[in-house]
């Protein structure tokens, strides 16, 4: 018989293209996974994974049965949904992933207050790259994501959060600064530093302003980062300026806000999302997030409606 712990080791495996760290991950040792999975071959009588592929690979038989695998898991994952809000009760493991350009400055914000209203709940959070995070809830690495919105994919569902700001943040001795006006336009300079690619937040830059070849090229070297904070201290000792979401400037000393300038002629917002797979088990537990997260980010961010979303893709 057909067990749901085969399936999680098949679907672990499939996973981590590699025996040893399914077994890790599943917190049981190699010999046992091994033999369950080998086991599992056997009632079925079809060979799941090509062995002698270095990493291990489905076969394509295979590819089919962890298909149908993680549906099944997924659907098992609701009966404990259930259960919790039968018991009214928020508890078990939510695995999050988050930008780097809102880590730093939204958990801060929201994760102590959920974690000591729901002490029951083992919140894990890893920084990654919107594409990264789209990737592991495929492959249920991942229970939730937080990104900037709209990506259009339809194996994902995105419940919008928030609206921050899009703003300007200059050296003191900048040019930009001595403007009373600050147009998109004027974001079109040799002297813009930019985060490198990969970053949803430089593409939306780069939509926004529509830079020419000519960015970067007054800057002292190519920076080739993905910290905004390396970001500001390079602007404060080097000159030149970038772009900022708003939750940063939230975050900033007093001296440092004088700094940040608004566009006149729009307000450009990113959409920050809740996002998650089509079949999210954890529907409890992410309701409990999502409704600390609203109470817990400065309440004009929820404002769709006081600017216009730049899309990033």
């Amino acid at each position: 018989m057909i067990t749901l712990v085969q399936l999680e080791y098949i679907v672990a495996v499939d996973n981590y293209r590699h025996f040893a760290t399914a077994a890790e991950k599943c917190f049981v040792t190699q010999p046992t996974l091994s033999m369950q999975v080998r086991k599992l071959e056997d009632d079925i009588g079809v060979q799941i994974f090509d062995r002698s592929k270095h990493p291990v690979i489905p076969t394509d038989i295979g590819k089919e049965i962890i298909a149908q695998a993680r549906e099944v898991l997924k659907d098992a994952g609701l009966i404990g949904d259930i259960v919790q809000r039968f018991r009214a009760e928020v508890s078990g493991e939510l695995r999050l992933g988050i930008i780097p350009t809102l880590g730093p400055f939204l958990l801060p914000l929201f994760v102590g207050n959920f974690t000591r209203r729901y002490p029951a709940v083992d919140l894990w959070v890893a920084e990654l790259v919107t594409e990264e995070i789209i990737e592991k809830l495929r492959n249920e690495q991942l229970d939730a994501g937080i990104f900037v919105t709209p990506v259009h994919d339809r194996s994902i569902i995105e419940e919008p959060l928030f609206y921050e700001e899009m703003l300007i943040y200059a050296n003191p001795k900048h040019w930009l600064l001595d403007k009373p006006r600050i147009q998109v336009k004027d974001m079109d300079s040799p002297d813009i530093w930019l985060l490198n690619d990969g970053h949803c937040f430089r593409h939306q830059v780069v939509n926004l302003c529509s830079l020419s070849g000519d960015r970067g090229k007054e800057l002292p070297f190519q920076l080739e980062g993905g910290s905004l904070e390396t970001l500001v201290r390079l602007i404060d000792r080097e000159g030149g300026f970038t772009l900022i979401p708003e939750l940063a400037e939230f975050h900033f000393p007093a001296e440092k806000r004088s700094l940040v300038k608004h566009f006149s002629d729009m307000t450009p917002l990113r959409e920050v999302s809740l996002v998650y797979s089509r079949h999210f088990a954890k529907r409890y537990i992410l309701e409990a997030l999502k409704e600390q997260l609203l109470k817990d980010v400065p309440e004009h961010l929820l404002d769709k409606g006081r600017g216009e979303i730049v899309e990033w893709k």
